[in-house]
């Protein structure tokens, strides 16, 4: 899936037979002005994310992680430098070309799960479908099918206070691929869950990545950052490290 009629699949090899990167940052800064002092959230990053890989992005308070993760998925814009999704340069794009972006083909995963609580786990996860004007007959047929593959179809109508929080995150990680996304970002999708709970959504977010989504998450744990392939380490806004698995 590309974005737009200029973006490239990034599924697709280039002409020397490399998979084409799903995300691109070229010398990132983020600085926030508060008061008299200018705080640089993120300083100078530069990294690429190959389609079809796993990132576990960890750090310790103001590192930079979250600041990360809200560029990546187009809720802020950088103060400078480059990001290309999917070859295209999204920078500097106004607010209504990143909420299309991020509608058609991002996908998101939270600690909170931000449901909607009065509707049903098939009209939360059919929810993303209606403003992409899907049918309903459609959108119906889609989120129960992503219920059942989640494991939850026999929750259809049940609402999230009736649900488990591992019950509410799979929810969560249904709806996020109602628009079929390339990539899915997730910030800290196993901080409110059980560890037997945290290792089943892991299980699931696997699964998906085996399947070729290309998946950023950040998480402070270090058993969860486990299940990546890569994990970048960041300090003060930058790099610090990353580490590949074996």
């Amino acid at each position: 899936m590309s974005i737009g009629a200029a973006a490239t699949d990034s599924r697709s090899p280039d002409a020397a037979g490399h998979a084409r990167p799903a995300i691109e940052l070229t010398d990132v800064r983020k600085i926030y002005h508060m008061g008299d002092e200018d705080v640089h959230a993120l300083d100078g990053v530069t990294i690429s994310f190959a389609a079809g890989s796993f990132w576990a992005i960890k750090g310790p308070s103001g590192s930079g992680k979250s600041t990360l993760l809200n560029l990546l998925g187009c809720l802020d814009r950088p103060t400078s430098g480059r990001y290309i999704l999917q070859g295209r340069d999204v920078s500097r794009l106004n607010d209504d070309q990143l909420s299309e972006i991020r509608l058609r083909h991002l996908g998101f995963i939270f600690q909170s799960f931000h449901l909607i609580a009065q509707l049903t786990v098939r009209e939360n996860i059919e929810l993303p479908l209606y403003y992409l004007g899907w049918d309903a007959a459609d959108a119906t047929r889609r989120a129960e099918q992503l219920a059942e593959r989640a494991g939850l179809g026999d929750r259809l109508g049940h609402r999230p206070a009736e649900l488990s929080g591992g019950q509410q995150q799979r929810v969560a990680i249904a709806r996020a691929l109602a628009n079929d996304p390339d990539i899915l970002l997730a910030d800290e999708p196993t901080g409110n869950l059980d560890s037997a709970t945290g290792e089943q959504i892991m299980a699931l977010l696997t699964e998906l990545h085996a399947g070729g989504k290309t998946i950023a998450m950040v998480t402070h744990e270090a058993n969860i950052a486990a299940y990546a392939s890569h994990q970048l380490h960041m300090r003060d806004g930058r790099i610090e490290r990353i580490e590949e698995r074996a």
